[in-house]
């Protein structure tokens, strides 16, 4: 089993930035894929980012520019840059893991709010 420790959270104005941070421990294979999902209040969990192993990234159309998606391999970490943020950035933001064969992993979430 994995865990998955996320930190980074908080509450910043409208064009500020945060770091997002989120280290993988316990029966770890392979991270195939880490990513970062969000969740605003009355919506569905959505994708944020994702990167894979061989570094390759993909985000979301609203966050292309603004945020950085990248891991550190020898540390089983992935960090989300996000700058100039806006207040529809406003969520709960979670780590995810996918080691294949069906096995992914959410973290418990970190509160993101920005105000305007």
């Amino acid at each position: 089993q994995v865990q998955l420790v996320e930190s980074g959270g908080g509450m910043v104005q409208a064009g500020g930035s945060l770091r997002l941070s989120c280290a993988a421990s316990g029966s770890i294979t392979s991270l195939r894929v880490m990513g970062w999902y969000r969740q605003a209040p009355g919506k569905q969990r959505e994708l944020v980012a994702t990167i894979n192993l061989g570094g390759f990234t993909r985000y979301d159309d609203s966050v292309k520019g603004r945020f950085t998606i990248s891991r550190v391999n020898a540390r089983n970490t992935v960090y989300l840059q996000m700058n100039n943020l806006k207040a529809e950035d406003t969520a709960v933001y979670y780590c995810n893991v996918d080691q294949g064969m069906g096995y992914v992993t959410w973290g418990q979430g970190t509160q993101v709010t920005v105000s305007s």
